[in-house]
């Protein structure tokens, strides 16, 4: 069953795209992050241009991120003066990120940039979540307990100026440090279209040492107010998102989901960690494959009707 795309100006099967968020929102639920890291190349490879994917993507996050919202709100999980901080610093960050995006893509080289931003962002995280990951089963086969890390132990940089309370994370630190995570994770999200739950959440644990029962909630909440500005301004501004393309993907991711959920708890915390990292590796690579194959059609002409 085919059905066109209108800002996309293509045909495509309904089965496939349904099918096609339905296996990533099940590993989203299974891993508990969004699947635009995910998501976003897969559309890029059937044939779906680069804008419209980045665009189109973030409607799928906002859902997503609103369910995972309103359960942390129910377990009381989420740490809201925290998020608010935040999401002031992601709001900053998705406009720099909308305007970058226009930019280029006048310019352009939107397809350059996001294959190369890709690689780098994913290779470099993928491959020191492996690390971390192989160095605990390593830890693990010699029969050495690795340092739990605790919440509360900070490091030098939370101590910068400005500092704030944070009760529910156990956090008396620098909002500087704070505002420039916001403000990265915003403008990645809006320029590859991914929610930048992989990168916060590690942040957020490793670098900011806020307590695990808090972690996912509070990233998911500033997700879902930066991803819903990065949607908005990319439908104004760029009119890049593809409504008809965000409902059917939103429908599959729903229903795979749920099942991902499930599975995930019966899921090691060290093979969560390994797959997890292989993943985001696998996807960096994917496009690092991607900059040194010659392409089959080196050059092309369009011709524009003029107006």
């Amino acid at each position: 069953m085919q059905i066109y795309l209108p800002i996309a100006e293509m045909p495509v099967s309904v089965l496939v795209l349904l099918g096609l968020g339905a296996a990533v929102g099940f590993v989203s639920g299974l891993f508990g992050i969004g699947g635009g890291f995910l998501m976003t190349p897969i559309l890029i490879v059937m044939g779906i241009p680069p804008a419209i994917a980045v665009a189109t993507q973030t409607a799928p996050i906002v859902a997503s991120s609103t369910t995972s919202v309103l359960a942390a709100l129910r377990r009381n999980a989420l740490d809201l003066r925290l998020g608010l901080v935040l999401v002031l610093g992601g709001f900053v960050g998705t406009s720099l990120g909308v305007w970058f995006f226009a930019a280029v893509r006048r310019a352009g080289q939107l397809d350059l940039i996001i294959t190369v931003a890709y690689v780098t962002l994913f290779t470099v995280v993928g491959g020191l979540m492996l690390t971390e990951s192989l160095r605990g089963f390593w830890a693990r086969r010699r029969g050495r307990a690795r340092p739990a890390r605790l919440g509360g132990d900070h490091a030098a940089y939370m101590a910068w100026p400005l500092r704030m309370r944070f009760p529910r994370s156990r956090l008396y630190a620098s909002v500087i440090p704070i505002l420039g995570l916001a403000l990265f994770v915003g403008f990645t999200g809006a320029v590859l279209g991914i929610g930048g739950g992989f990168i916060l959440v590690p942040a957020l644990l490793y670098l900011m040492r806020v307590p695990t029962g808090v972690v996912v909630g509070t990233s998911q909440f500033q997700i879902l107010c930066t991803s819903f500005v990065a949607l908005v301004l990319h439908a104004v501004q760029n009119q890049a998102v593809d409504i008809v393309l965000a409902v059917i993907l939103i429908a599959g991711g729903v229903f795979g989901a749920q099942f991902g959920a499930r599975a995930g708890r019966n899921l090691r915390s060290e093979y969560f960690r390994f797959l997890l990292a292989i993943l985001v590796l696998a996807v960096g690579l994917r496009f690092a494959v991607e900059l040194v194959l010659r392409p089959e059609e080196p050059f092309s002409i369009v011709v524009q009707e003029a107006r």
